[in-house]
């Protein structure tokens, strides 16, 4: 699952709806900021993870060999 934030989104709603994605079962989560450059990752069962301007988000286990590259994600904002 992958949410982009839109500039009229509201993060907090945007957190909220990750939330009840994983709770019903999403294994794996990504929203993305592009103002901050800011990715929170959501995992089954575990706590959402932080990161800032990363390069690339991989698959993990969930899609092995999936590899995201940020560059032109953070530099269209």
């Amino acid at each position: 699952m992958l949410e982009l934030l839109a500039p009229s989104d509201n993060l907090e709603d945007i957190q909220a709806k990750m939330q009840e994605y994983r709770n019903q079962g999403v294994q794996l989560g990504w929203l993305l900021d592009r103002k901050t450059s800011r990715a929170e990752i959501y995992r089954s069962e575990q706590p959402v993870e932080i990161l800032i301007s990363p390069e690339i988000l991989t698959g993990e286990t969930v899609l092995p060999g999936f590899n995201l590259t940020l560059q032109s994600i953070w530099s269209s904002y």
